[in-house]
């Protein structure tokens, strides 16, 4: 019987630096555009009213993965985590089960690392950060972002628990939502049932990174808000169908014409920023080949032997 590798929650973070998650989503938004990694489409399982399962396989680079995740929004507050499961990550010339890793880890490092390739890519220079939701994944955009040079920034949550130990933690400040989204770069991280970005809430030259609408029916900034910007996304069918884009889409206000591809921006192929005064607009609804690099870089941290794995017989 086959032994398999097992990174929990804190060892898959202690495999992946924030650095290191941000170079690895880097090189899997280069590596999805160029066509050499391969993912079908996320596949949602709904149950209500408690929040739905995600399926996400994604192939490249001698591996392939399986994400098996929720997102279940009504545990938050109770002792169960919103975002639970696990990545099985396989080598794609045998099948043989290479490593098991935490999902919740997995995502918060390759959605906060995603905040931060935008930000370096679409930004003007200067300017602080604004996070609006400061849960599991608003620290952890705010952590990378803070990694990769961004900052100081503005904490705003309901909760002024989580508001204050990010902002302790980063040296930031803590702010109400309004000034958290007069910043440069505004990170908006809710659950998106109701808009925090209106038209008169967009000022010359910032730029959002918009977080938190990861399915149909979430969305984070008005139709109007979302068209009056210069728009990026991670991959266009996604996100124009389960992601900040799809109000304006379904409105038919928005086509693909309208939307750069960030791994297009990556790659000098297309324009990100126009100019100082240009408001540009990230959708990320969070790819399976972003899972994919973090757990390349977990697989190489575990086997050069800088991270300790438990061990199950199958």
């Amino acid at each position: 019987m086959p032994q398999i590798p097992v990174l929990h929650y804190q060892a898959v973070l202690d495999a992946v630096s924030p650095v290191g998650a941000i170079d690895a989503t880097r090189q899997a938004f280069l590596r999805h555009h160029a066509g050499e990694w391969f993912m079908p489409p996320k596949v949602y399982l709904e149950n209500p009213p408690f929040g739905d399962f995600r399926a996400m396989p994604a192939l490249g680079g001698g591996l392939a993965v399986l994400k098996w995740v929720t997102s279940f929004p009504g545990n938050h507050g109770t002792a169960h985590p919103t975002v639970t499961g696990v990545v099985c990550v396989s080598d794609a010339r045998t099948g043989e089960t290479l490593l098991i890793l935490d999902a919740r880890a997995v995502t918060a490092l390759r959605t906060g690392a995603a905040a931060a390739v935008a930000s370096a890519a679409l930004t003007a220079p200067g300017g602080g950060v604004g996070i609006i939701g400061c849960g599991v994944h608003g620290t952890w955009a705010a952590r990378c972002l803070h990694a990769a040079g961004f900052g100081p920034g503005v904490c705003s949550d309901p909760d002024p628990d989580a508001t204050h130990r990010l902002a302790e933690e980063l040296s930031w400040s803590v702010g109400p939502l309004v000034e958290a989204r007069d910043q440069a770069v505004v990170c908006c991280v809710t659950p998106g049932r109701q808009p925090v970005i209106d038209t008169a809430d967009l000022r010359p030259g910032q730029h959002f990174n918009m977080l938190g609408a990861d399915g149909p029916g979430k969305a984070e900034a008005t139709v109007d808000a979302v068209l009056a910007c210069h728009l990026f996304c991670d991959e266009w069918e996604q996100a124009s169908h389960g992601g900040e884009l799809a109000g304006a889409c379904a409105a038919g206000r928005l086509d693909r014409d309208g939307v750069i591809d960030l791994g297009a921006v990556l790659a000098g192929e297309q324009g990100g920023r126009t100019g100082p005064d240009d408001i540009t607009m990230f959708d990320s609804t969070g790819l399976a080949i972003q899972d994919l690099g973090i757990a390349h870089a977990a697989l190489a941290a575990w086997r050069d032997g800088r991270v300790e794995a438990q061990t199950i017989d199958l």
